[in-house]
């Protein structure tokens, strides 16, 4: 099969320390794992704050974007932001989620499969925990919320983090992973997911 088969396509995802410390790393992988995704790479490791930082600093406009939309929800809730332009917001934001990332295990797991990225996001839901549809790992398992976690000036606790997109999937990963730590190999269910002609079905 084609290198470039859309079969191959990966997603990062990470379980954050709360997801480790409520015991839903075995339900969380098995909401990714019967879609037909492919496990192809695992770690178990209390990350430092320096590798959150790069995580989130792959994209040199990230600072920006999220300190912007952080002012934005300050101004829609009728409250001043604790800071006066967006790349001071991001800064902000940022400390809090290596903070919150550093705390304690998390579980960093690459996924393979058609449109990786884009199933692995629906199945993990909305950033916002309360919003996220039911049937998500978000709105399913937990309750937190952007008024709570910003009463206790906190990062959103939220289980999980999923790529954006497959070219932001590829950065993130080159972060948390070396290349010979991503496993080649055949699943077997693969062949009904993706050999054309299902050869080797029958008997």
């Amino acid at each position: 099969m084609n290198k470039n088969h859309k079969s191959k396509e990966k997603s990062l995802v990470l379980i954050k320390p709360d997801g480790v410390q409520r015991s839903l790393i075995g339900e969380i992988v098995k909401r990714y794992e019967r879609t037909g995704l492919k496990l192809v790479a695992l770690k178990f490791f209390i990350p430092t704050p320096k590798l959150v930082e790069k995580h989130y600093l792959i994209d040199d406009r990230w600072l920006e974007s999220v300190g912007g939309k952080t002012i934005e929800s300050y101004k829609e809730k009728g409250q001043k932001a604790p800071f006066s332009n967006p790349i001071q917001g991001g800064k902000w934001v940022l400390e809090k989620l290596k903070k919150f990332l550093s705390s304690g295990p998390i579980i960093a797991m690459v996924w393979q499969g058609n449109e990786a990225v884009g199933i692995v996001r629906k199945i993990t839901g909305g950033t916002e925990p309360l919003s996220s549809d039911v049937g998500t790992i978000r709105g399913d398992l937990t309750l937190d919320s952007y008024p709570l976690a910003d009463t206790d000036a906190r990062a959103i606790r939220n289980l999980v983090h999923a790529s954006g997109s497959p070219q932001e999937a590829a950065k993130e990963i080159r972060v948390w992973f070396k290349p010979n730590e991503i496993v080649k190999y055949r699943l077997i269910p693969e062949a009904i997911l993706y050999d054309v002609n299902l050869d080797g079905i029958k008997e």
